[in-house]
């Protein structure tokens, strides 16, 4: 009988490991859009209004879990997504570490406010009502892919996108056309979800045509599905500097007129779905990838005198806990099967990505750029302030140092952490 109950137990006990190593995936899909619609963020200073809407904003989660690690990877329709604010997000969810969150906005150019800008009348152009519906809304998403976890596989894959999708608006070759994707398979093998991470301002439209929309990422979203990805999720990368969608008219012969066209979202967000489905086509499947999350905290400097004061008088801003004029960063390294994903607190410029994949230690490295904070624009010390290109970028970074300080203890991160499986 002693033994019979020994086997039993061995049996359990080897039941429970192989479950609790089986590798799990969820996806949740809420839409925010404003109703009554809102004016939308370009940048610091007033929000522009608008009169019609093309595509509904978005907030998108992804759960992982694997082996007691669960990750959750949230897209949000919106120019940045404040601490502050996904951190009213994480103290939503249940079952997930609060650091193992990752929330990164899209960069939409067609988006209300998230961060409480001055309006120029001695207001903010944000709603704080709207952005607790946005929290809640996110929560529910992340909490429904929790909820929704299923045996899964994953592909991984990495290539050139090609075709007029981006460009570098000050110097058109200095891009990374590179896109990374990873899909996630149900036991049957068809996809549910797959995660698109390239490097693009989703800014065909802009602030300024009077239309709320989540830009191109909204065809791309739309085009995953239809063609069988499942539920499509857009992390952006390094795009500073300005790394932009490609709606040159090609018929303006200085080549500086943009078609600020719904037709060139479409376009765009269409191709690079269509790419992204092409890259990840032939990749090997990963039937139970490893998965590791670890997350630091990284501060910065608040040199510029106008983000102190944006810090200083925003009601969403003003939330953040600060160390003096020094801003903490959550950063995060997910390691996935043969991936590695490192988390950009704002718009680091290209060079600045290219150098990051390089030391990084995955057969794919994946940048998600403005995650967990957006801070500006990230540019090392000798870009920062030097040329009259870069004026713009350098007053809106937090300060000379930001790039420097964030490569080196990123990278220091790195390498602290485990290194990602390898199928070679």
């Amino acid at each position: 009988m002693k033994k019979a109950v020994v086997i039993l137990t061995t049996m359990l006990f080897v039941f429970v490991s192989r479950a609790a190593a089986e590798f799990r995936a969820g996806v949740a899909v809420r839409v925010v859009t404003p109703d009554p619609l809102l004016p939308v963020s370009g940048g610091i200073g007033p929000s522009n209004p608008v009169k019609e809407k093309r595509g509904d904003l978005t907030v998108r989660a992804l759960v992982l879990e694997n082996n007691g690690v669960r990750v959750a990877i949230v897209g949000a329709d919106f120019l940045g997504f404040p601490s502050t604010l996904g951190n009213k997000v994480r103290a939503q969810v249940k079952g997930i570490p609060p650091q193992n969150i990752l929330i990164g906005a899209t960069h939409t150019h067609s988006a209300p406010d998230c961060y409480g800008f001055p309006d120029g009348k001695g207001g903010f152009s944000c709603d704080l009502k709207y952005l607790d519906m946005v929290c809640a809304k996110m929560a529910e998403a992340i909490n429904e892919a929790v909820a929704k976890l299923q045996p899964a596989s994953v592909k991984i894959a990495t290539g050139e996108a090609q075709g007029k999708i981006a460009y570098n608006y000050y110097a058109p070759q200095l891009y990374d056309p590179r896109c990374s994707v990873i899909q996630c398979l149900d036991a049957s093998g068809k996809p549910f979800a797959t995660l698109v991470n390239y490097a693009i301002h989703p800014e065909v439209l802009g602030d300024a045509v009077g239309i709320l929309s989540p830009d191109l990422c909204g065809p791309l979203y739309e085009r995953i599905e239809a063609r069988g990805g499942g539920t499509a999720i857009f992390m952006n990368g390094a795009l500073g500097g300005m790394i932009t969608a490609d709606n040159r008219d090609p018929a303006d012969p200085t080549g500086q007129r943009d078609l600020r066209t719904w037709e060139e979202c479409v376009r765009i967000g269409t191709l690079l779905a269509d790419e992204a489905l092409r890259i990840v086509a032939d990749a090997p499947v990963q039937k139970n990838p490893t998965l590791f999350c670890a997350a630091t905290t990284i501060t910065f400097p608040i040199d510029s005198e106008m983000l102190r004061e944006i810090v200083r008088t925003s009601p969403v801003l003003s939330q953040t806990r600060l160390d003096g004029w020094n801003i903490p960063a959550q950063v995060n390294v997910v390691n996935l099967g043969n991936a590695q994903i490192l988390t950009i607190p704002g718009e680091a410029l290209p060079n600045i990505g290219y150098y990051l994949k390089r030391k990084m230690h995955g057969e794919h490295n994946l940048l998600f750029g403005l995650t967990n904070d957006a801070f500006g624009y990230i540019l090392t010390k000798v870009d920062w302030n030097s040329f009259k290109r870069y004026d713009y970028i350098s007053r809106t970074c937090l300060g000379e140092m930001t790039g420097e300080i964030f490569i080196e203890k990123a990278l220091e991160f790195v390498n602290r952490c485990p290194r990602p499986q390898s199928l070679k």
